[in-house]
């Protein structure tokens, strides 16, 4: 991604090229959503849904999750309406009554949270196979299992088997015309050990460090990162992938850099970056990266794994958001500057789309021990 870090003598990131500009056009100038909307009326039976954002969205469906347990199955965002809908396990008037009055709005469906769960790890054990991912798809309550177009034979074979061994309505495969991998050449953003990346969020470590968060399969690419021009950026101090999750920390060489925490969309836009969030399924979202720019889409899936050949990665976003080769690392970020992740890999390119899959922001702060604004 094409953010801007300067020194005190001169920048030493380029500007974010003019492809996206139609997409920062959508973004800003921004605003937030409303979180206006109506409770339980004093004088009517009715509840009305609450309006929210897809980040308060995200908070209210974890606290619900909790509460309602095997009841629950899991929660999207209708970004259109901008409510919070709750997969309810069976017809349960008062757990329906409880989610209403909490604001969102109850949806039955037949299979729960667990259960779901317990699908993707059978499918951990039975189907790691190069070229597949899983996430759960909250819309249709299945596991949405992807096969790009490597997977044939004995190992389509094999990845069937283990979706009809889960039982009816429980997961889905569909096909991908392109194939996963990590999106780590062809950038002109940060360089290093003959890796092109995007570099992500700027942030704040433990030590009071100014650094950045990129891609971990550019981390373990090469220790020492250069900026378009050759010159000396940074070191990684810590590297994931592949395993659970795809980020890495580089901390920058000058410490007097001035690392503004800003997302370029190009075009002199810029995003102020005001803190972490969640995904949600169903949000809006964007990504910059250097050599596809800005696009949007949608949070489709949470908890993705995906096989790529380098090994399996788990815990990822999945989204609808286009890349291609050199986005990896660049930033995933909300319409109100919130970040959401980094670009991690998938499969197609912004001219046919295809699946990609992000490295969620929170988590990787926890992990290296940074913050964000």
């Amino acid at each position: 991604m094409t953010h801007r870090r300067i020194t005190k003598r001169k920048a030493v990131l380029a500007g974010a090229a003019a492809t996206g500009v139609v997409a920062a056009a959508i973004l800003l100038p921004n605003a937030n959503a409303s979180q206006g909307g109506s409770g339980p009326g004093s004088g009517s039976q009715a509840v009305i849904p609450q309006k929210m954002t897809a980040a308060a969205a995200a908070g209210l469906a974890k606290k619900l999750g909790a509460r309602l347990g095997d009841a629950y199955g899991g929660a999207y965002y209708d970004a259109g309406k901008q409510q919070l809908i709750i997969n309810v396990v069976g017809d349960d008037n008062d757990i329906d009554v409880e989610v209403a009055q909490a604001g969102a709005v109850p949806r039955e469906v037949r299979n729960s949270t667990r259960t779901l769960t317990s699908a993707a790890r059978t499918l951990t054990r039975e189907a790691t196979i190069p070229g597949t991912a899983w996430a759960v798809d909250p819309r249709t309550n299945q596991v949405l299992v992807t096969a790009d177009r490597t997977v044939t034979g004995d190992r389509w074979d094999r990845l069937e088997t283990a979706v009809k061994s889960l039982g009816d309505g429980v997961a889905r495969i569909q096909k991908s015309k392109g194939e996963f991998k990590p999106f780590a050449d062809g950038g002109d953003a940060i360089f290093g050990g003959g890796a092109r990346c995007s570099l992500g969020f700027n942030v704040t470590t433990q030590q009071g460090q100014r650094g950045f968060l990129t891609a971990g399969h550019c981390g373990v690419a090469a220790e020492q990162w250069t900026d378009e021009n050759g010159a000396q950026l940074g070191t990684v101090q810590a590297a994931t992938f592949p395993g659970e999750g795809d980020f890495a920390l580089v901390t920058y060489d000058d410490p007097g850099a001035d690392a503004p925490d800003v997302v370029d969309v190009g075009g002199g836009r810029k995003v102020p970056i005001r803190g972490a969030a969640e995904a949600a399924v169903g949000q809006e979202v964007f990504r910059m990266g250097s050599t596809t720019g800005l696009r949007d889409g949608q949070v489709t899936g949470l908890n993705a794994t995906v096989n790529y050949p380098e090994g399996t990665v788990t815990g990822l976003i999945q989204t609808t958001v286009c890349a291609e080769p050199g986005d990896s690392g660049g930033a995933l970020f909300t319409r109100d500057g919130a970040a959401v992740g980094l670009t991690s890999g998938g499969s197609g390119n912004c001219d046919v789309g295809g699946e990609t899959f992000f490295q969620p922001v929170t988590t990787a702060l926890a992990a290296v021990g940074a913050r964000l604004p």
